[in-house]
C-alpha cells in the first residue's frame, strides 16, 4: 500500500500522519524514535503482510550494515510505545523464521484539516511503556496545576510517581509558552549543584554570589512548568527552590515527585496508592477483572515479556492474588510478570506465597514488598546475571553495551557473556532500554539501582567496580576530546553529555579519600571540553583544582597532567572572569613548566592563552611581543599551527595600532585558508578556542572599519557572524559578536541591528558561560539600549574600558588618559585624546556661559588656555590616527579640530583640514560620522562666503 501524504491511517486509537511522521493518540502526539517510526511506517505500507527483518533493515539503515539485534531492540521500543498487548489487542506480531505483520485492522481516513502544530520546548524522554490505571489522576493534575503552581507526588519507590508526572507533562507540551523542563535529582548527591544543574536545562549562566537569586531573576518572566523528580535525598535544598519559584516567578508551575513531601510553603500534596488490584472475595467473570487496573498492568506486561501468553478465565483468580499479594506496585507487578514465561502463573504464585503475607496496604508495608520482590527477583538471576546487575549500579545514566562490558568484565564474567545477561535482565524488567536513533542506551531505576549498590558493597566489591567505571570514563573523556575539533558542536554535545552524571560521580569518587587520586587527576585533565560546551565553568574549576592540589602534593609529579590542568585553569577562568590574576597566574606557570620539560605544544597553548589575556588586559605591546614567539617555538612543518599563529599576529598588531600591516597579514592569513581549505575549524593545541575563520573576518572586520571602510566592515563581520551561528560553536558566537557586528552596526548608526545583535549576544554568552562578554554586553546596552542599567566602570585599563569611550565620550577617565599618553592604548589612543580634547572644549563653553558679569578674569584665562590644550591635543590625535593608518579615528578627529577653528573664525583652515580627509572615503556616506562632517563642510563653504 502506499502511504500518501494526504491522508492518515487509523489503527486502535491511534492515528498516524505518513507525511508528518506524526502520531496522535487521541489529541495527544505520541513521541516515537525516528526508527522506530520508520520500523511502523514500513509496516503500514504492508497490512496483514509479513514484512522480513532483511526488509525492514534495508528500509530502516538503508547505509549501514546493522546486525538483528538493533531491529529487535527498536521493535521492542515501537511495541512498548503502542501498548501492544494491552486489554488482548494485537497490532504486531513476530512470525517465527520470517519477520514481522501488522495485523491490526486499519482505517485511511482523508486529512480534513492540518494535523497539529509540532509540540513546544521541552526535555522530555520519549515513552518507553503505556501508563495503566493513572489516567483519571493525570486528568485531575492538569487541572489543579494552573490553581496550585506547586504539586507533589508523593509515594514510596515503585509505585510510579515519575510515570505520572511524565504522562501529565506530556500532554500538557504546548500550553506553556517557555516550555516544559525535566530535572531529574536521581543522579545528584550534592545539593549545590541543584541551581546550575537546572541552569544548563535553562540555557542559563548563574552568578557566582547569588546564584539561587540569578535563576529567580531569569525565571521571572518565564510562563513554564518544571518537572523536578526524585527529590527525596535533596528534600530542604528543593523545598527551598520551590519556594523561591513561586515567589519570584508567577508563571512558573512545578510538578516534583518524592517519597516524602518538601513541607515547602505554598506546597500541594499528592499522594499516589497502588493500582486497584480485584477483591479476595467476590467472583468476577473476564469483563470485570479486566476492569481493575493492577490485573491490567500485570497481563500487559507479562505479555510483552511472553508473546503467547495469555490469560484463560481459569487462571484469572491466580493472576488476582498475585496482583494483591504485590499490593498493587507497579515496578513489583512489572517485576513478577518478567517470570511468567519461566515459572507460569502457579509457580509465580507459590514462589510469592513463601516470601509475601498479603494486605500490607500502608507506606512502610508497600515498601517491604517491594524490597521483598527485588530480593525475590534478584535470586532468581543465574549468578552472572547477578554479578552484572550489581556492578552496574555504579552508572547514574545511561550507558551503552560497550560501557556495561567494561564496568561489568573481569572476574567471574567473560566478554561474551555480557550482552546475554543484559538481555536477560531488560527482560525481567530489571533493567530499561532508551533507544536513540543511531545507538542503544540502558538504564537502572532510580529504585532498582540504589538496590543494585547495596548488593555491590556486600559483596565488597563497591571500590574496584568504581575503578573501573572512572576508567570507563576515562576513555570517553579521551573519545570525547579527540573528536571535539572535527564534530559539528550540537551532534558533540549529544553524543557525550549523557556521560554528565557519570563523569560527577567518577571524579567525586576519585578525588577523594577512597578513591584513586591518579586516576581523578587524569579525568580532570582530559574532561575539560564537556565542562566548556556544557557551560559548567565554575563547577569544573573546583574538580580542576582540587587535581592540582593532589597532583602538587603527590611524590611522584606528572608535569604532563599539570600542564594540561593549569591550562584548562586559565581557559575556564578567562572565560568565566576575563584577565583576573588566577588567569594570568595559571597560563604563565603553565608556560614555564612547558619550558622546564620541552613541552612544545604546552608553551603554545600558554603562550597563546596569556596573549589572549593580554590582549582582553589592554596589553597590547606585550602581546605583540608574545606574537613573535611563536616563530621561535619550532612551529616548522606544521602549517595548521602557523596558520593559526599567523592570525595571532594579525589581532596583536591591530590592537597595538597599526592597521596597514594588520589588514595586510589579515587577508593573508583569509587567502591561505581559503586555498587550503581550513573552514570552520579550530586550532588544536590553543589555550583559548575560536573558530579559525570567524576570528580572522572579526579582527578583519575591524580593520576596515578603522581604515574607513565602514560597509566593507559590515559586510566582513556579518560573514564571520554568520559562520559561527552555522557551525553552532557557541564561543565563536560571542567573540564575534562582542568585537564586531555589535559595535560596527553602532558606530553606523544602525541602531535596529546594534540592539538586536546585543540581545543576541547577551543571550549566547549567559546559554555558554562566556561572563567575560556577557558583562561586556553589559556594558555596550548603556549606550545602545535606552533605559539600560546603569554599571559600575570596569574594574581595569583593558580593552573593554577603550571600547567603552569609542562609543560613548562620557566613559573618559584618567586611567584612559595615562594609557594613550603613554602609547599603551594602542588603537584606540586617537579616539581617547579626541575625546579629552572635547572635554577641554566643553570646560571652556561653561567658562564662557556663565552669566553676565560672572565671567572672571582667571575664568577667561582657563577658557583660553583649554582652547590652547585641547588644540594642541587634537592635531596629536591627528598624526597618530595617520600614522596607524586609522581613517576613521582622523576624520572624527579633524572634525573636532574643524569645529574648534569654526569657532575661532578661521574657516579656511577648517575647509583645508577637513575636506582632503572627507574625500579619502569612498563609502559609507550614511554613517553618522561621514553625514556630520558634510554637514559642517557645507556650513564652513557658507560662513567662508558670507
Amino acid at each position: 500500500m502506499s502511504l500518501s501524504p494526504n491522508q492518515a491511517i487509523g489503527f486502535g486509537p491511534y492515528r498516524i500522519h505518513p507525511g508528518q511522521r506524526l502520531v496522535l493518540e487521541g489529541d495527544q502526539p505520541l513521541r516515537l524514535g525516528r526508527r522506530a517510526m520508520d520500523i511502523l511506517l514500513i509496516l503500514l505500507a504492508h497490512p496483514g503482510e509479513v514484512v522480513s527483518k532483511q526488509q525492514l533493515i534495508a528500509g530502516v539503515w538503508p547505509d549501514s550494515v546493522v546486525e538483528d539485534i538493533n531491529l529487535r531492540v527498536h521493535m521492542a521500543a515501537l511495541r512498548k510505545a503502542l501498548g501492544d498487548g494491552q486489554a488482548g489487542q494485537r497490532y504486531i506480531v513476530t512470525v517465527a523464521q520470517r519477520g514481522y505483520s501488522f495485523v491490526a485492522p486499519i482505517a485511511l481516513q482523508s486529512l480534513d484539516s492540518p494535523p497539529p502544530a509540532k509540540p513546544g520546548r521541552h526535555n522530555l524522554p520519549l515513552r518507553r511503556t503505556r501508563m495503566i490505571g493513572r489516567q483519571p489522576l493525570v486528568d485531575s493534575l492538569m487541572t489543579q496545576l494552573p490553581r496550585q503552581r506547586c504539586i507533589t507526588l508523593v509515594g514510596p519507590g515503585g509505585i510510579g510517581k515519575t510515570t505520572v508526572a511524565l504522562r501529565v507533562a506530556e500532554q500538557l507540551i504546548g500550553r506553556y509558552r517557555d516550555g516544559i523542563r525535566l530535572l531529574d535529582l536521581a543522579p545528584l548527591n550534592d545539593a549545590r549543584l541543584i541551581c546550575s544543574h537546572l541552569a544548563g536545562l535553562l540555557d542559563l549562566s548563574l552568578h557566582d554570589s547569588e546564584p539561587l537569586a540569578c535563576l529567580i531573576n531569569s525565571l521571572r518572566d518565564r510562563q513554564m512548568l518544571l518537572v523536578i523528580d526524585n527529590c527525596e535525598h535533596l528534600i530542604d535544598a528543593v523545598a527551598l527552590l520551590g519556594e523561591s519559584i513561586l515567589r519570584g516567578a508567577p508563571q512558573v508551575h512545578i510538578l516534583a515527585t518524592s517519597r516524602e513531601s518538601l513541607r515547602a510553603e505554598g506546597e500541594f500534596v499528592q499522594r499516589l496508592e497502588s493500582l486497584d488490584c480485584p477483591p479476595p472475595i467476590a467472583v468476577l467473570d473476564r469483563e470485570q477483572a479486566m476492569g481493575f487496573s493492577a490485573l491490567q498492568l500485570f497481563i500487559e506486561r507479562a505479555m510483552a515479556v511472553h508473546e503467547s501468553f495469555e490469560l484463560s478465565d481459569a487462571e484469572l483468580p491466580l493472576a488476582s492474588e498475585i496482583c494483591r499479594r504485590l499490593d498493587g506496585i507497579p515496578l513489583a507487578l512489572e517485576l513478577a510478570a518478567a517470570q511468567v514465561a519461566s515459572l507460569g502463573l502457579d509457580g509465580l504464585l507459590t514462589q510469592l506465597q513463601g516470601r509475601l503475607p498479603t494486605g500490607n496496604q500502608t507506606s512502610l508495608g508497600r515498601h517491604e514488598t517491594l524490597r521483598a520482590t527485588l530480593d525475590w527477583s534478584f535470586n532468581l538471576l543465574n549468578p552472572c546475571e547477578q554479578i552484572c546487575l550489581r556492578r552496574l549500579g555504579v552508572f547514574r545514566g545511561g550507558f551503552t553495551l560497550e560501557s556495561a562490558a567494561a564496568v561489568i568484565v573481569g572476574q567471574q564474567v567473560e566478554p561474551g557473556e555480557v550482552f546475554a545477561s543484559i538481555t536477560q535482565l531488560v527482560g525481567k524488567s530489571l533493567l530499561s532500554v532508551e533507544v536513540g536513533d543511531e545507538e542503544v542506551f540502558y538504564r537502572l531505576l532510580d529504585t532498582t539501582r540504589r538496590y543494585a549498590l547495596e548488593t555491590l558493597e556486600r559483596a565488597a566489591e563497591l571500590g574496584t567496580i568504581r575503578e573501573r567505571h572512572a576508567e570507563r570514563c576515562l576513555t570517553l573523556m579521551h573519545q570525547a576530546q579527540n573528536d571535539w575539533e572535527n564534530t559539528p558542536t550540537g551532534m558533540w554535545i549529544e553524543r557525550y553529555s549523557r556521560g554528565l552524571e557519570d563523569l560527577r560521580a567518577a571524579l567525586d569518587w576519585a578525588l577523594h579519600s577512597e578513591g584513586s587520586r591518579d586516576l581523578g587527576v587524569r579525568l580532570a585533565a582530559t574532561s575539560a571540553p564537556l565542562w566548556q560546551e556544557l557551560s559548567l565553568l565554575k563547577e569544573y574549576g573546583g574538580y580542576v583544582r582540587q587535581a592540582l592540589a593532589e597532583l602538587e602534593s603527590s611524590s611522584e609529579p606528572c608535569p604532563r597532567l599539570e600542564i594540561a590542568l593549569k591550562l584548562a585553569l586559565g581557559s575556564a577562568c578567562y572565560h568565566t572572569w576575563g584577565g583576573t590574576p588566577e588567569t594570568i597566574a595559571a597560563f604563565v606557570s603553565a608556560r614555564l613548566l612547558a619550558q622546564r620539560h620541552d613541552d612544545m605544544a604546552g608553551q603554545l597553548r600558554a603562550v597563546s592563552g596569556h596573549m589572549a589575556v593580554n590582549l582582553s588586559c589592554g596589553h597590547y605591546q606585550m602581546a605583540l611581543e608574545q606574537s613573535e614567539l611563536f616563530d621561535r617555538l619550532g612551529l616548522d612543518g606544521d602549517p595548521q599551527l602557523l596558520l593559526s599563529t599567523h592570525r595571532l599576529r594579525v589581532l596583536a598588531l591591530h590592537y597595538a595600532g597599526d592597521q596597514l600591516q594588520a589588514r595586510i597579514h589579515a587577508e593573508q592569513v583569509i587567502q591561505r585558508m581559503a586555498h587550503s581549505g581550513h573552514l570552520n575549524r579550530f586550532t588544536h593545541g590553543f589555550g583559548v578556542q575560536y573558530d579559525q575563520s570567524v576570528a580572522s573576518l572579526t579582527v578583519l572586520a575591524r580593520v576596515l572599519w578603522l581604515q574607513g571602510l565602514p560597509e566593507q566592515a559590515w559586510r566582513t563581520a556579518r560573514q564571520a557572524l554568520d559562520i559561527a551561528v552555522q557551525i553552532d560553536h557557541g564561543t565563536s558566537i560571542c567573540y564575534t559578536l562582542a568585537l564586531a557586528s555589535c559595535l560596527i552596526a553602532h558606530y553606523n548608526g544602525d541602531q535596529q541591528n546594534a540592539r538586536a545583535l546585543l540581545q543576541l549576544l547577551l543571550e549566547q554568552a549567559q546559554k555558554h558561560s562566556v561572563l567575560l562578554f556577557h558583562t561586556w554586553g553589559r556594558h555596550y546596552a548603556q549606550v545602545i539600549n535606552a533605559g539600560a542599567e546603569t554599571l559600575a566602570p570596569p574594574n581595569n585599563s583593558g580593552l573593554i574600558k577603550e571600547i567603552m569611550v569609542t562609543l560613548d565620550s562620557a566613559f573618559i577617565d584618567d586611567d584612559l588618559l595615562a594609557r594613550a599618553n603613554s602609547g599603551a592604548a594602542g588603537w584606540s589612543t586617537a579616539e581617547i585624546l579626541r575625546v579629552r580634547a572635547e572635554g577641554l572644549l566643553a570646560e571652556e563653553s561653561r567658562c564662557l556661559d556663565e552669566p553676565l558679569g560672572g565671567l572672571t578674569r582667571e575664568s577667561a584665562g582657563a577658557a583660553a588656555s583649554n582652547s590652547e590644550l585641547a588644540e594642541t591635543v587634537l592635531q596629536q590625535a591627528l598624526s597618530i590616527a595617520r600614522r596607524q593608518g586609522a581613517l576613521a579615528w582622523e576624520l572624527r578627529s579633524a572634525t573636532s579640530l574643524a569645529q574648534l577653528w569654526q569657532r575661532q573664525s578661521r574657516h579656511h583652515e577648517a575647509l583645508q583640514l577637513l575636506t582632503p580627509i572627507y574625500q579619502r572615503f569612498t563609502e559609507g556616506y550614511a554613517t553618522p560620522d561621514l553625514r556630520k562632517v558634510r554637514a559642517l563642510l557645507d556650513e564652513l563653504h557658507r560662513q567662508l562666503h558670507a
